[in-house]
């Protein structure tokens, strides 16, 4: 995520960071390198020179001079403007009204509107406890209707039937009386895609929202597009009454311009990421966080949120209680573990979150493949029960089993019995309370150190 504008601007902020004094020189050349950063990054020209111009008048006045470490001073400057530029926190969605509260999605072709519509259904069943009703008024994509019912199946909300033989209007309005009847919390109503310089299918949409009168309407675009992305929310907001925006694709997206700019052109918050395909890669958006990561700063809060909310409390007990007892750890936790590091989004989700990661050597990066994971669990699903309590006996026949049951090579069986061992090995520093020992053996873990060996 925005890789290319964090690797830049740490990259130049960490020529000013240890500065004893800051002059109108160095600052100049600084903001030169960040306004070079942001243009490469594709964030609209206005937002480039309100952000500069702001940066500047607050560095060269009092806030710099008085402080003891103004290359520090000045990093948190940039900081809190980067939160400015974005906006002044999160801003939830508003669904205090008479249920049910209804949702409208609208955007382009493509954005990612209908994945959007189940990811915040399964957001708002499994976070905020509603019930849920998702409808398709998109008639102009027979395989729309087909996925939204699809993906409401499996993230456990309510789907309301429609077709391509009906109008958006009566569509939506049969939704609404439903929610109505059945006391649905909230309605979410997916919109076909359109342009903005389409006015039919404007009017269209201008008539389903009259119709409804969503407590929220939400602009769904692709952060990829970059500034475009600012510039079709506008042309949107002019036409309809947006609330707020949802920016998907962001695990894609190495550059950061949408991020940057949709607040500043259409005034309107940034309410979610999608950040990945599965149904729960939806996040809040923080700018405060945002801003961190992108100053390579790592986004610690989020990651605390994922762990409390994908790790398996009671697996996490049940290893605690192991290692009370004084008890192994064997491969059935070791796959226990790898499990509960999938549902965080894999192992590149979790580092990305962590302070000074963008510092990682791309190659070093380039070790950490999910895909690693992926192989690691479908070997230890293709042992036995017996197998996974007691490692050691598997052997050569054994090997070359559980190799053809994974769709594996037995070299590949040896390294990740070689990575259990080493895990093992740690459990048990951890269980003698060696903070030190256990802290030795992580490292050897790390990239280049044995844990993600080259392929």
């Amino acid at each position: 995520m925005f890789e290319n504008l964090t690797e830049r601007l740490s990259r130049t902020l960490k020529n000013v960071s240890g500065r004893g004094r800051l002059t109108d020189d160095n600052i100049k050349d600084t903001l030169r390198e960040v306004r070079m950063a942001l243009l490469e990054a594709d964030v609209a020209l206005p937002v480039v020179r309100e952000f500069v111009k702001r940066v500047k008048e607050r560095a060269v006045g009092t806030e710099v001079s008085k402080s003891l470490t103004p290359g520090q001073e000045f990093i948190k400057i940039v900081q809190s403007e980067l939160e400015a530029v974005m906006g002044d926190g999160n801003e939830a969605l508003d669904l205090s009204c008479q249920p049910p509260a209804v949702i409208l999605m609208a955007g382009l072709q493509g954005a990612g509107k209908t994945t959007s519509v189940g990811k915040l259904g399964k957001l708002l069943k499994e976070r905020d406890k509603k019930k849920v009703l998702v409808v398709s008024a998109d008639v102009y994509r027979p395989a729309a209707i087909k996925q939204l019912e699809t993906l409401a199946a499996d993230v456990g909300v309510d789907f309301f039937p429609s077709s391509v033989e009906q109008k958006p209007l009566a569509i939506v309005k049969a939704a609404l009386e439903h929610g109505k009847t059945k006391f649905y919390d909230v309605v979410i109503v997916d919109t076909a895609g359109r342009l903005h310089v389409d006015e039919e299918m404007m009017d269209e949409i201008k008539d389903v929202h009259k119709a409804l009168n969503p407590v929220e309407t939400l602009f769904v675009v692709d952060a990829m597009t970059g500034q475009d992305a600012a510039n079709t929310a506008k042309a949107f907001n002019d036409a309809l009454p947006l609330t707020g925006v949802i920016l998907t694709k962001v695990d894609g997206d190495a550059r950061g311009g949408a991020a940057l700019s949709v607040r500043h052109i259409t005034g309107k918050p940034i309410k979610f990421l999608g950040v990945g395909e599965k149904t729960d890669a939806l996040e809040p958006f923080h700018p405060d966080r945002v801003a961190s990561r992108i100053l390579g700063m790592g986004d610690v809060l989020s990651l605390i949120e994922d762990l409390e909310r994908n790790v398996d409390k009671k697996e996490a007990e049940k290893l605690a209680k192991k290692f009370k007892d004084k008890k192994g750890f064997d491969l059935e936790d070791f796959r226990s573990q790898l499990q509960q590091m999938k549902n965080m989004g894999g192992m590149m989700g979790m580092l990305d979150k962590l302070p000074g990661m963008s510092q990682l050597p791309g190659d070093m990066k380039d070790k950490v493949d999910d895909k690693i994971f992926m192989q690691m669990e479908a070997i230890i699903n293709s042992m036995t029960k017996g197998e996974r309590a007691r490692p050691e006996l598997i052997k050569g026949s054994r090997k070359k089993r559980i190799a053809a049951g994974s769709g594996t090579q037995v070299q590949d069986v040896n390294r990740l019995l070689k990575q259990f061992t080493q895990m093992q090995k740690m459990m048990k520093k951890m269980q003698k309370g060696g903070m030190k020992n256990m802290m030795r053996q992580m490292k050897g873990m790390m990239p280049g150190g044995g844990m993600f060996p080259g392929r």
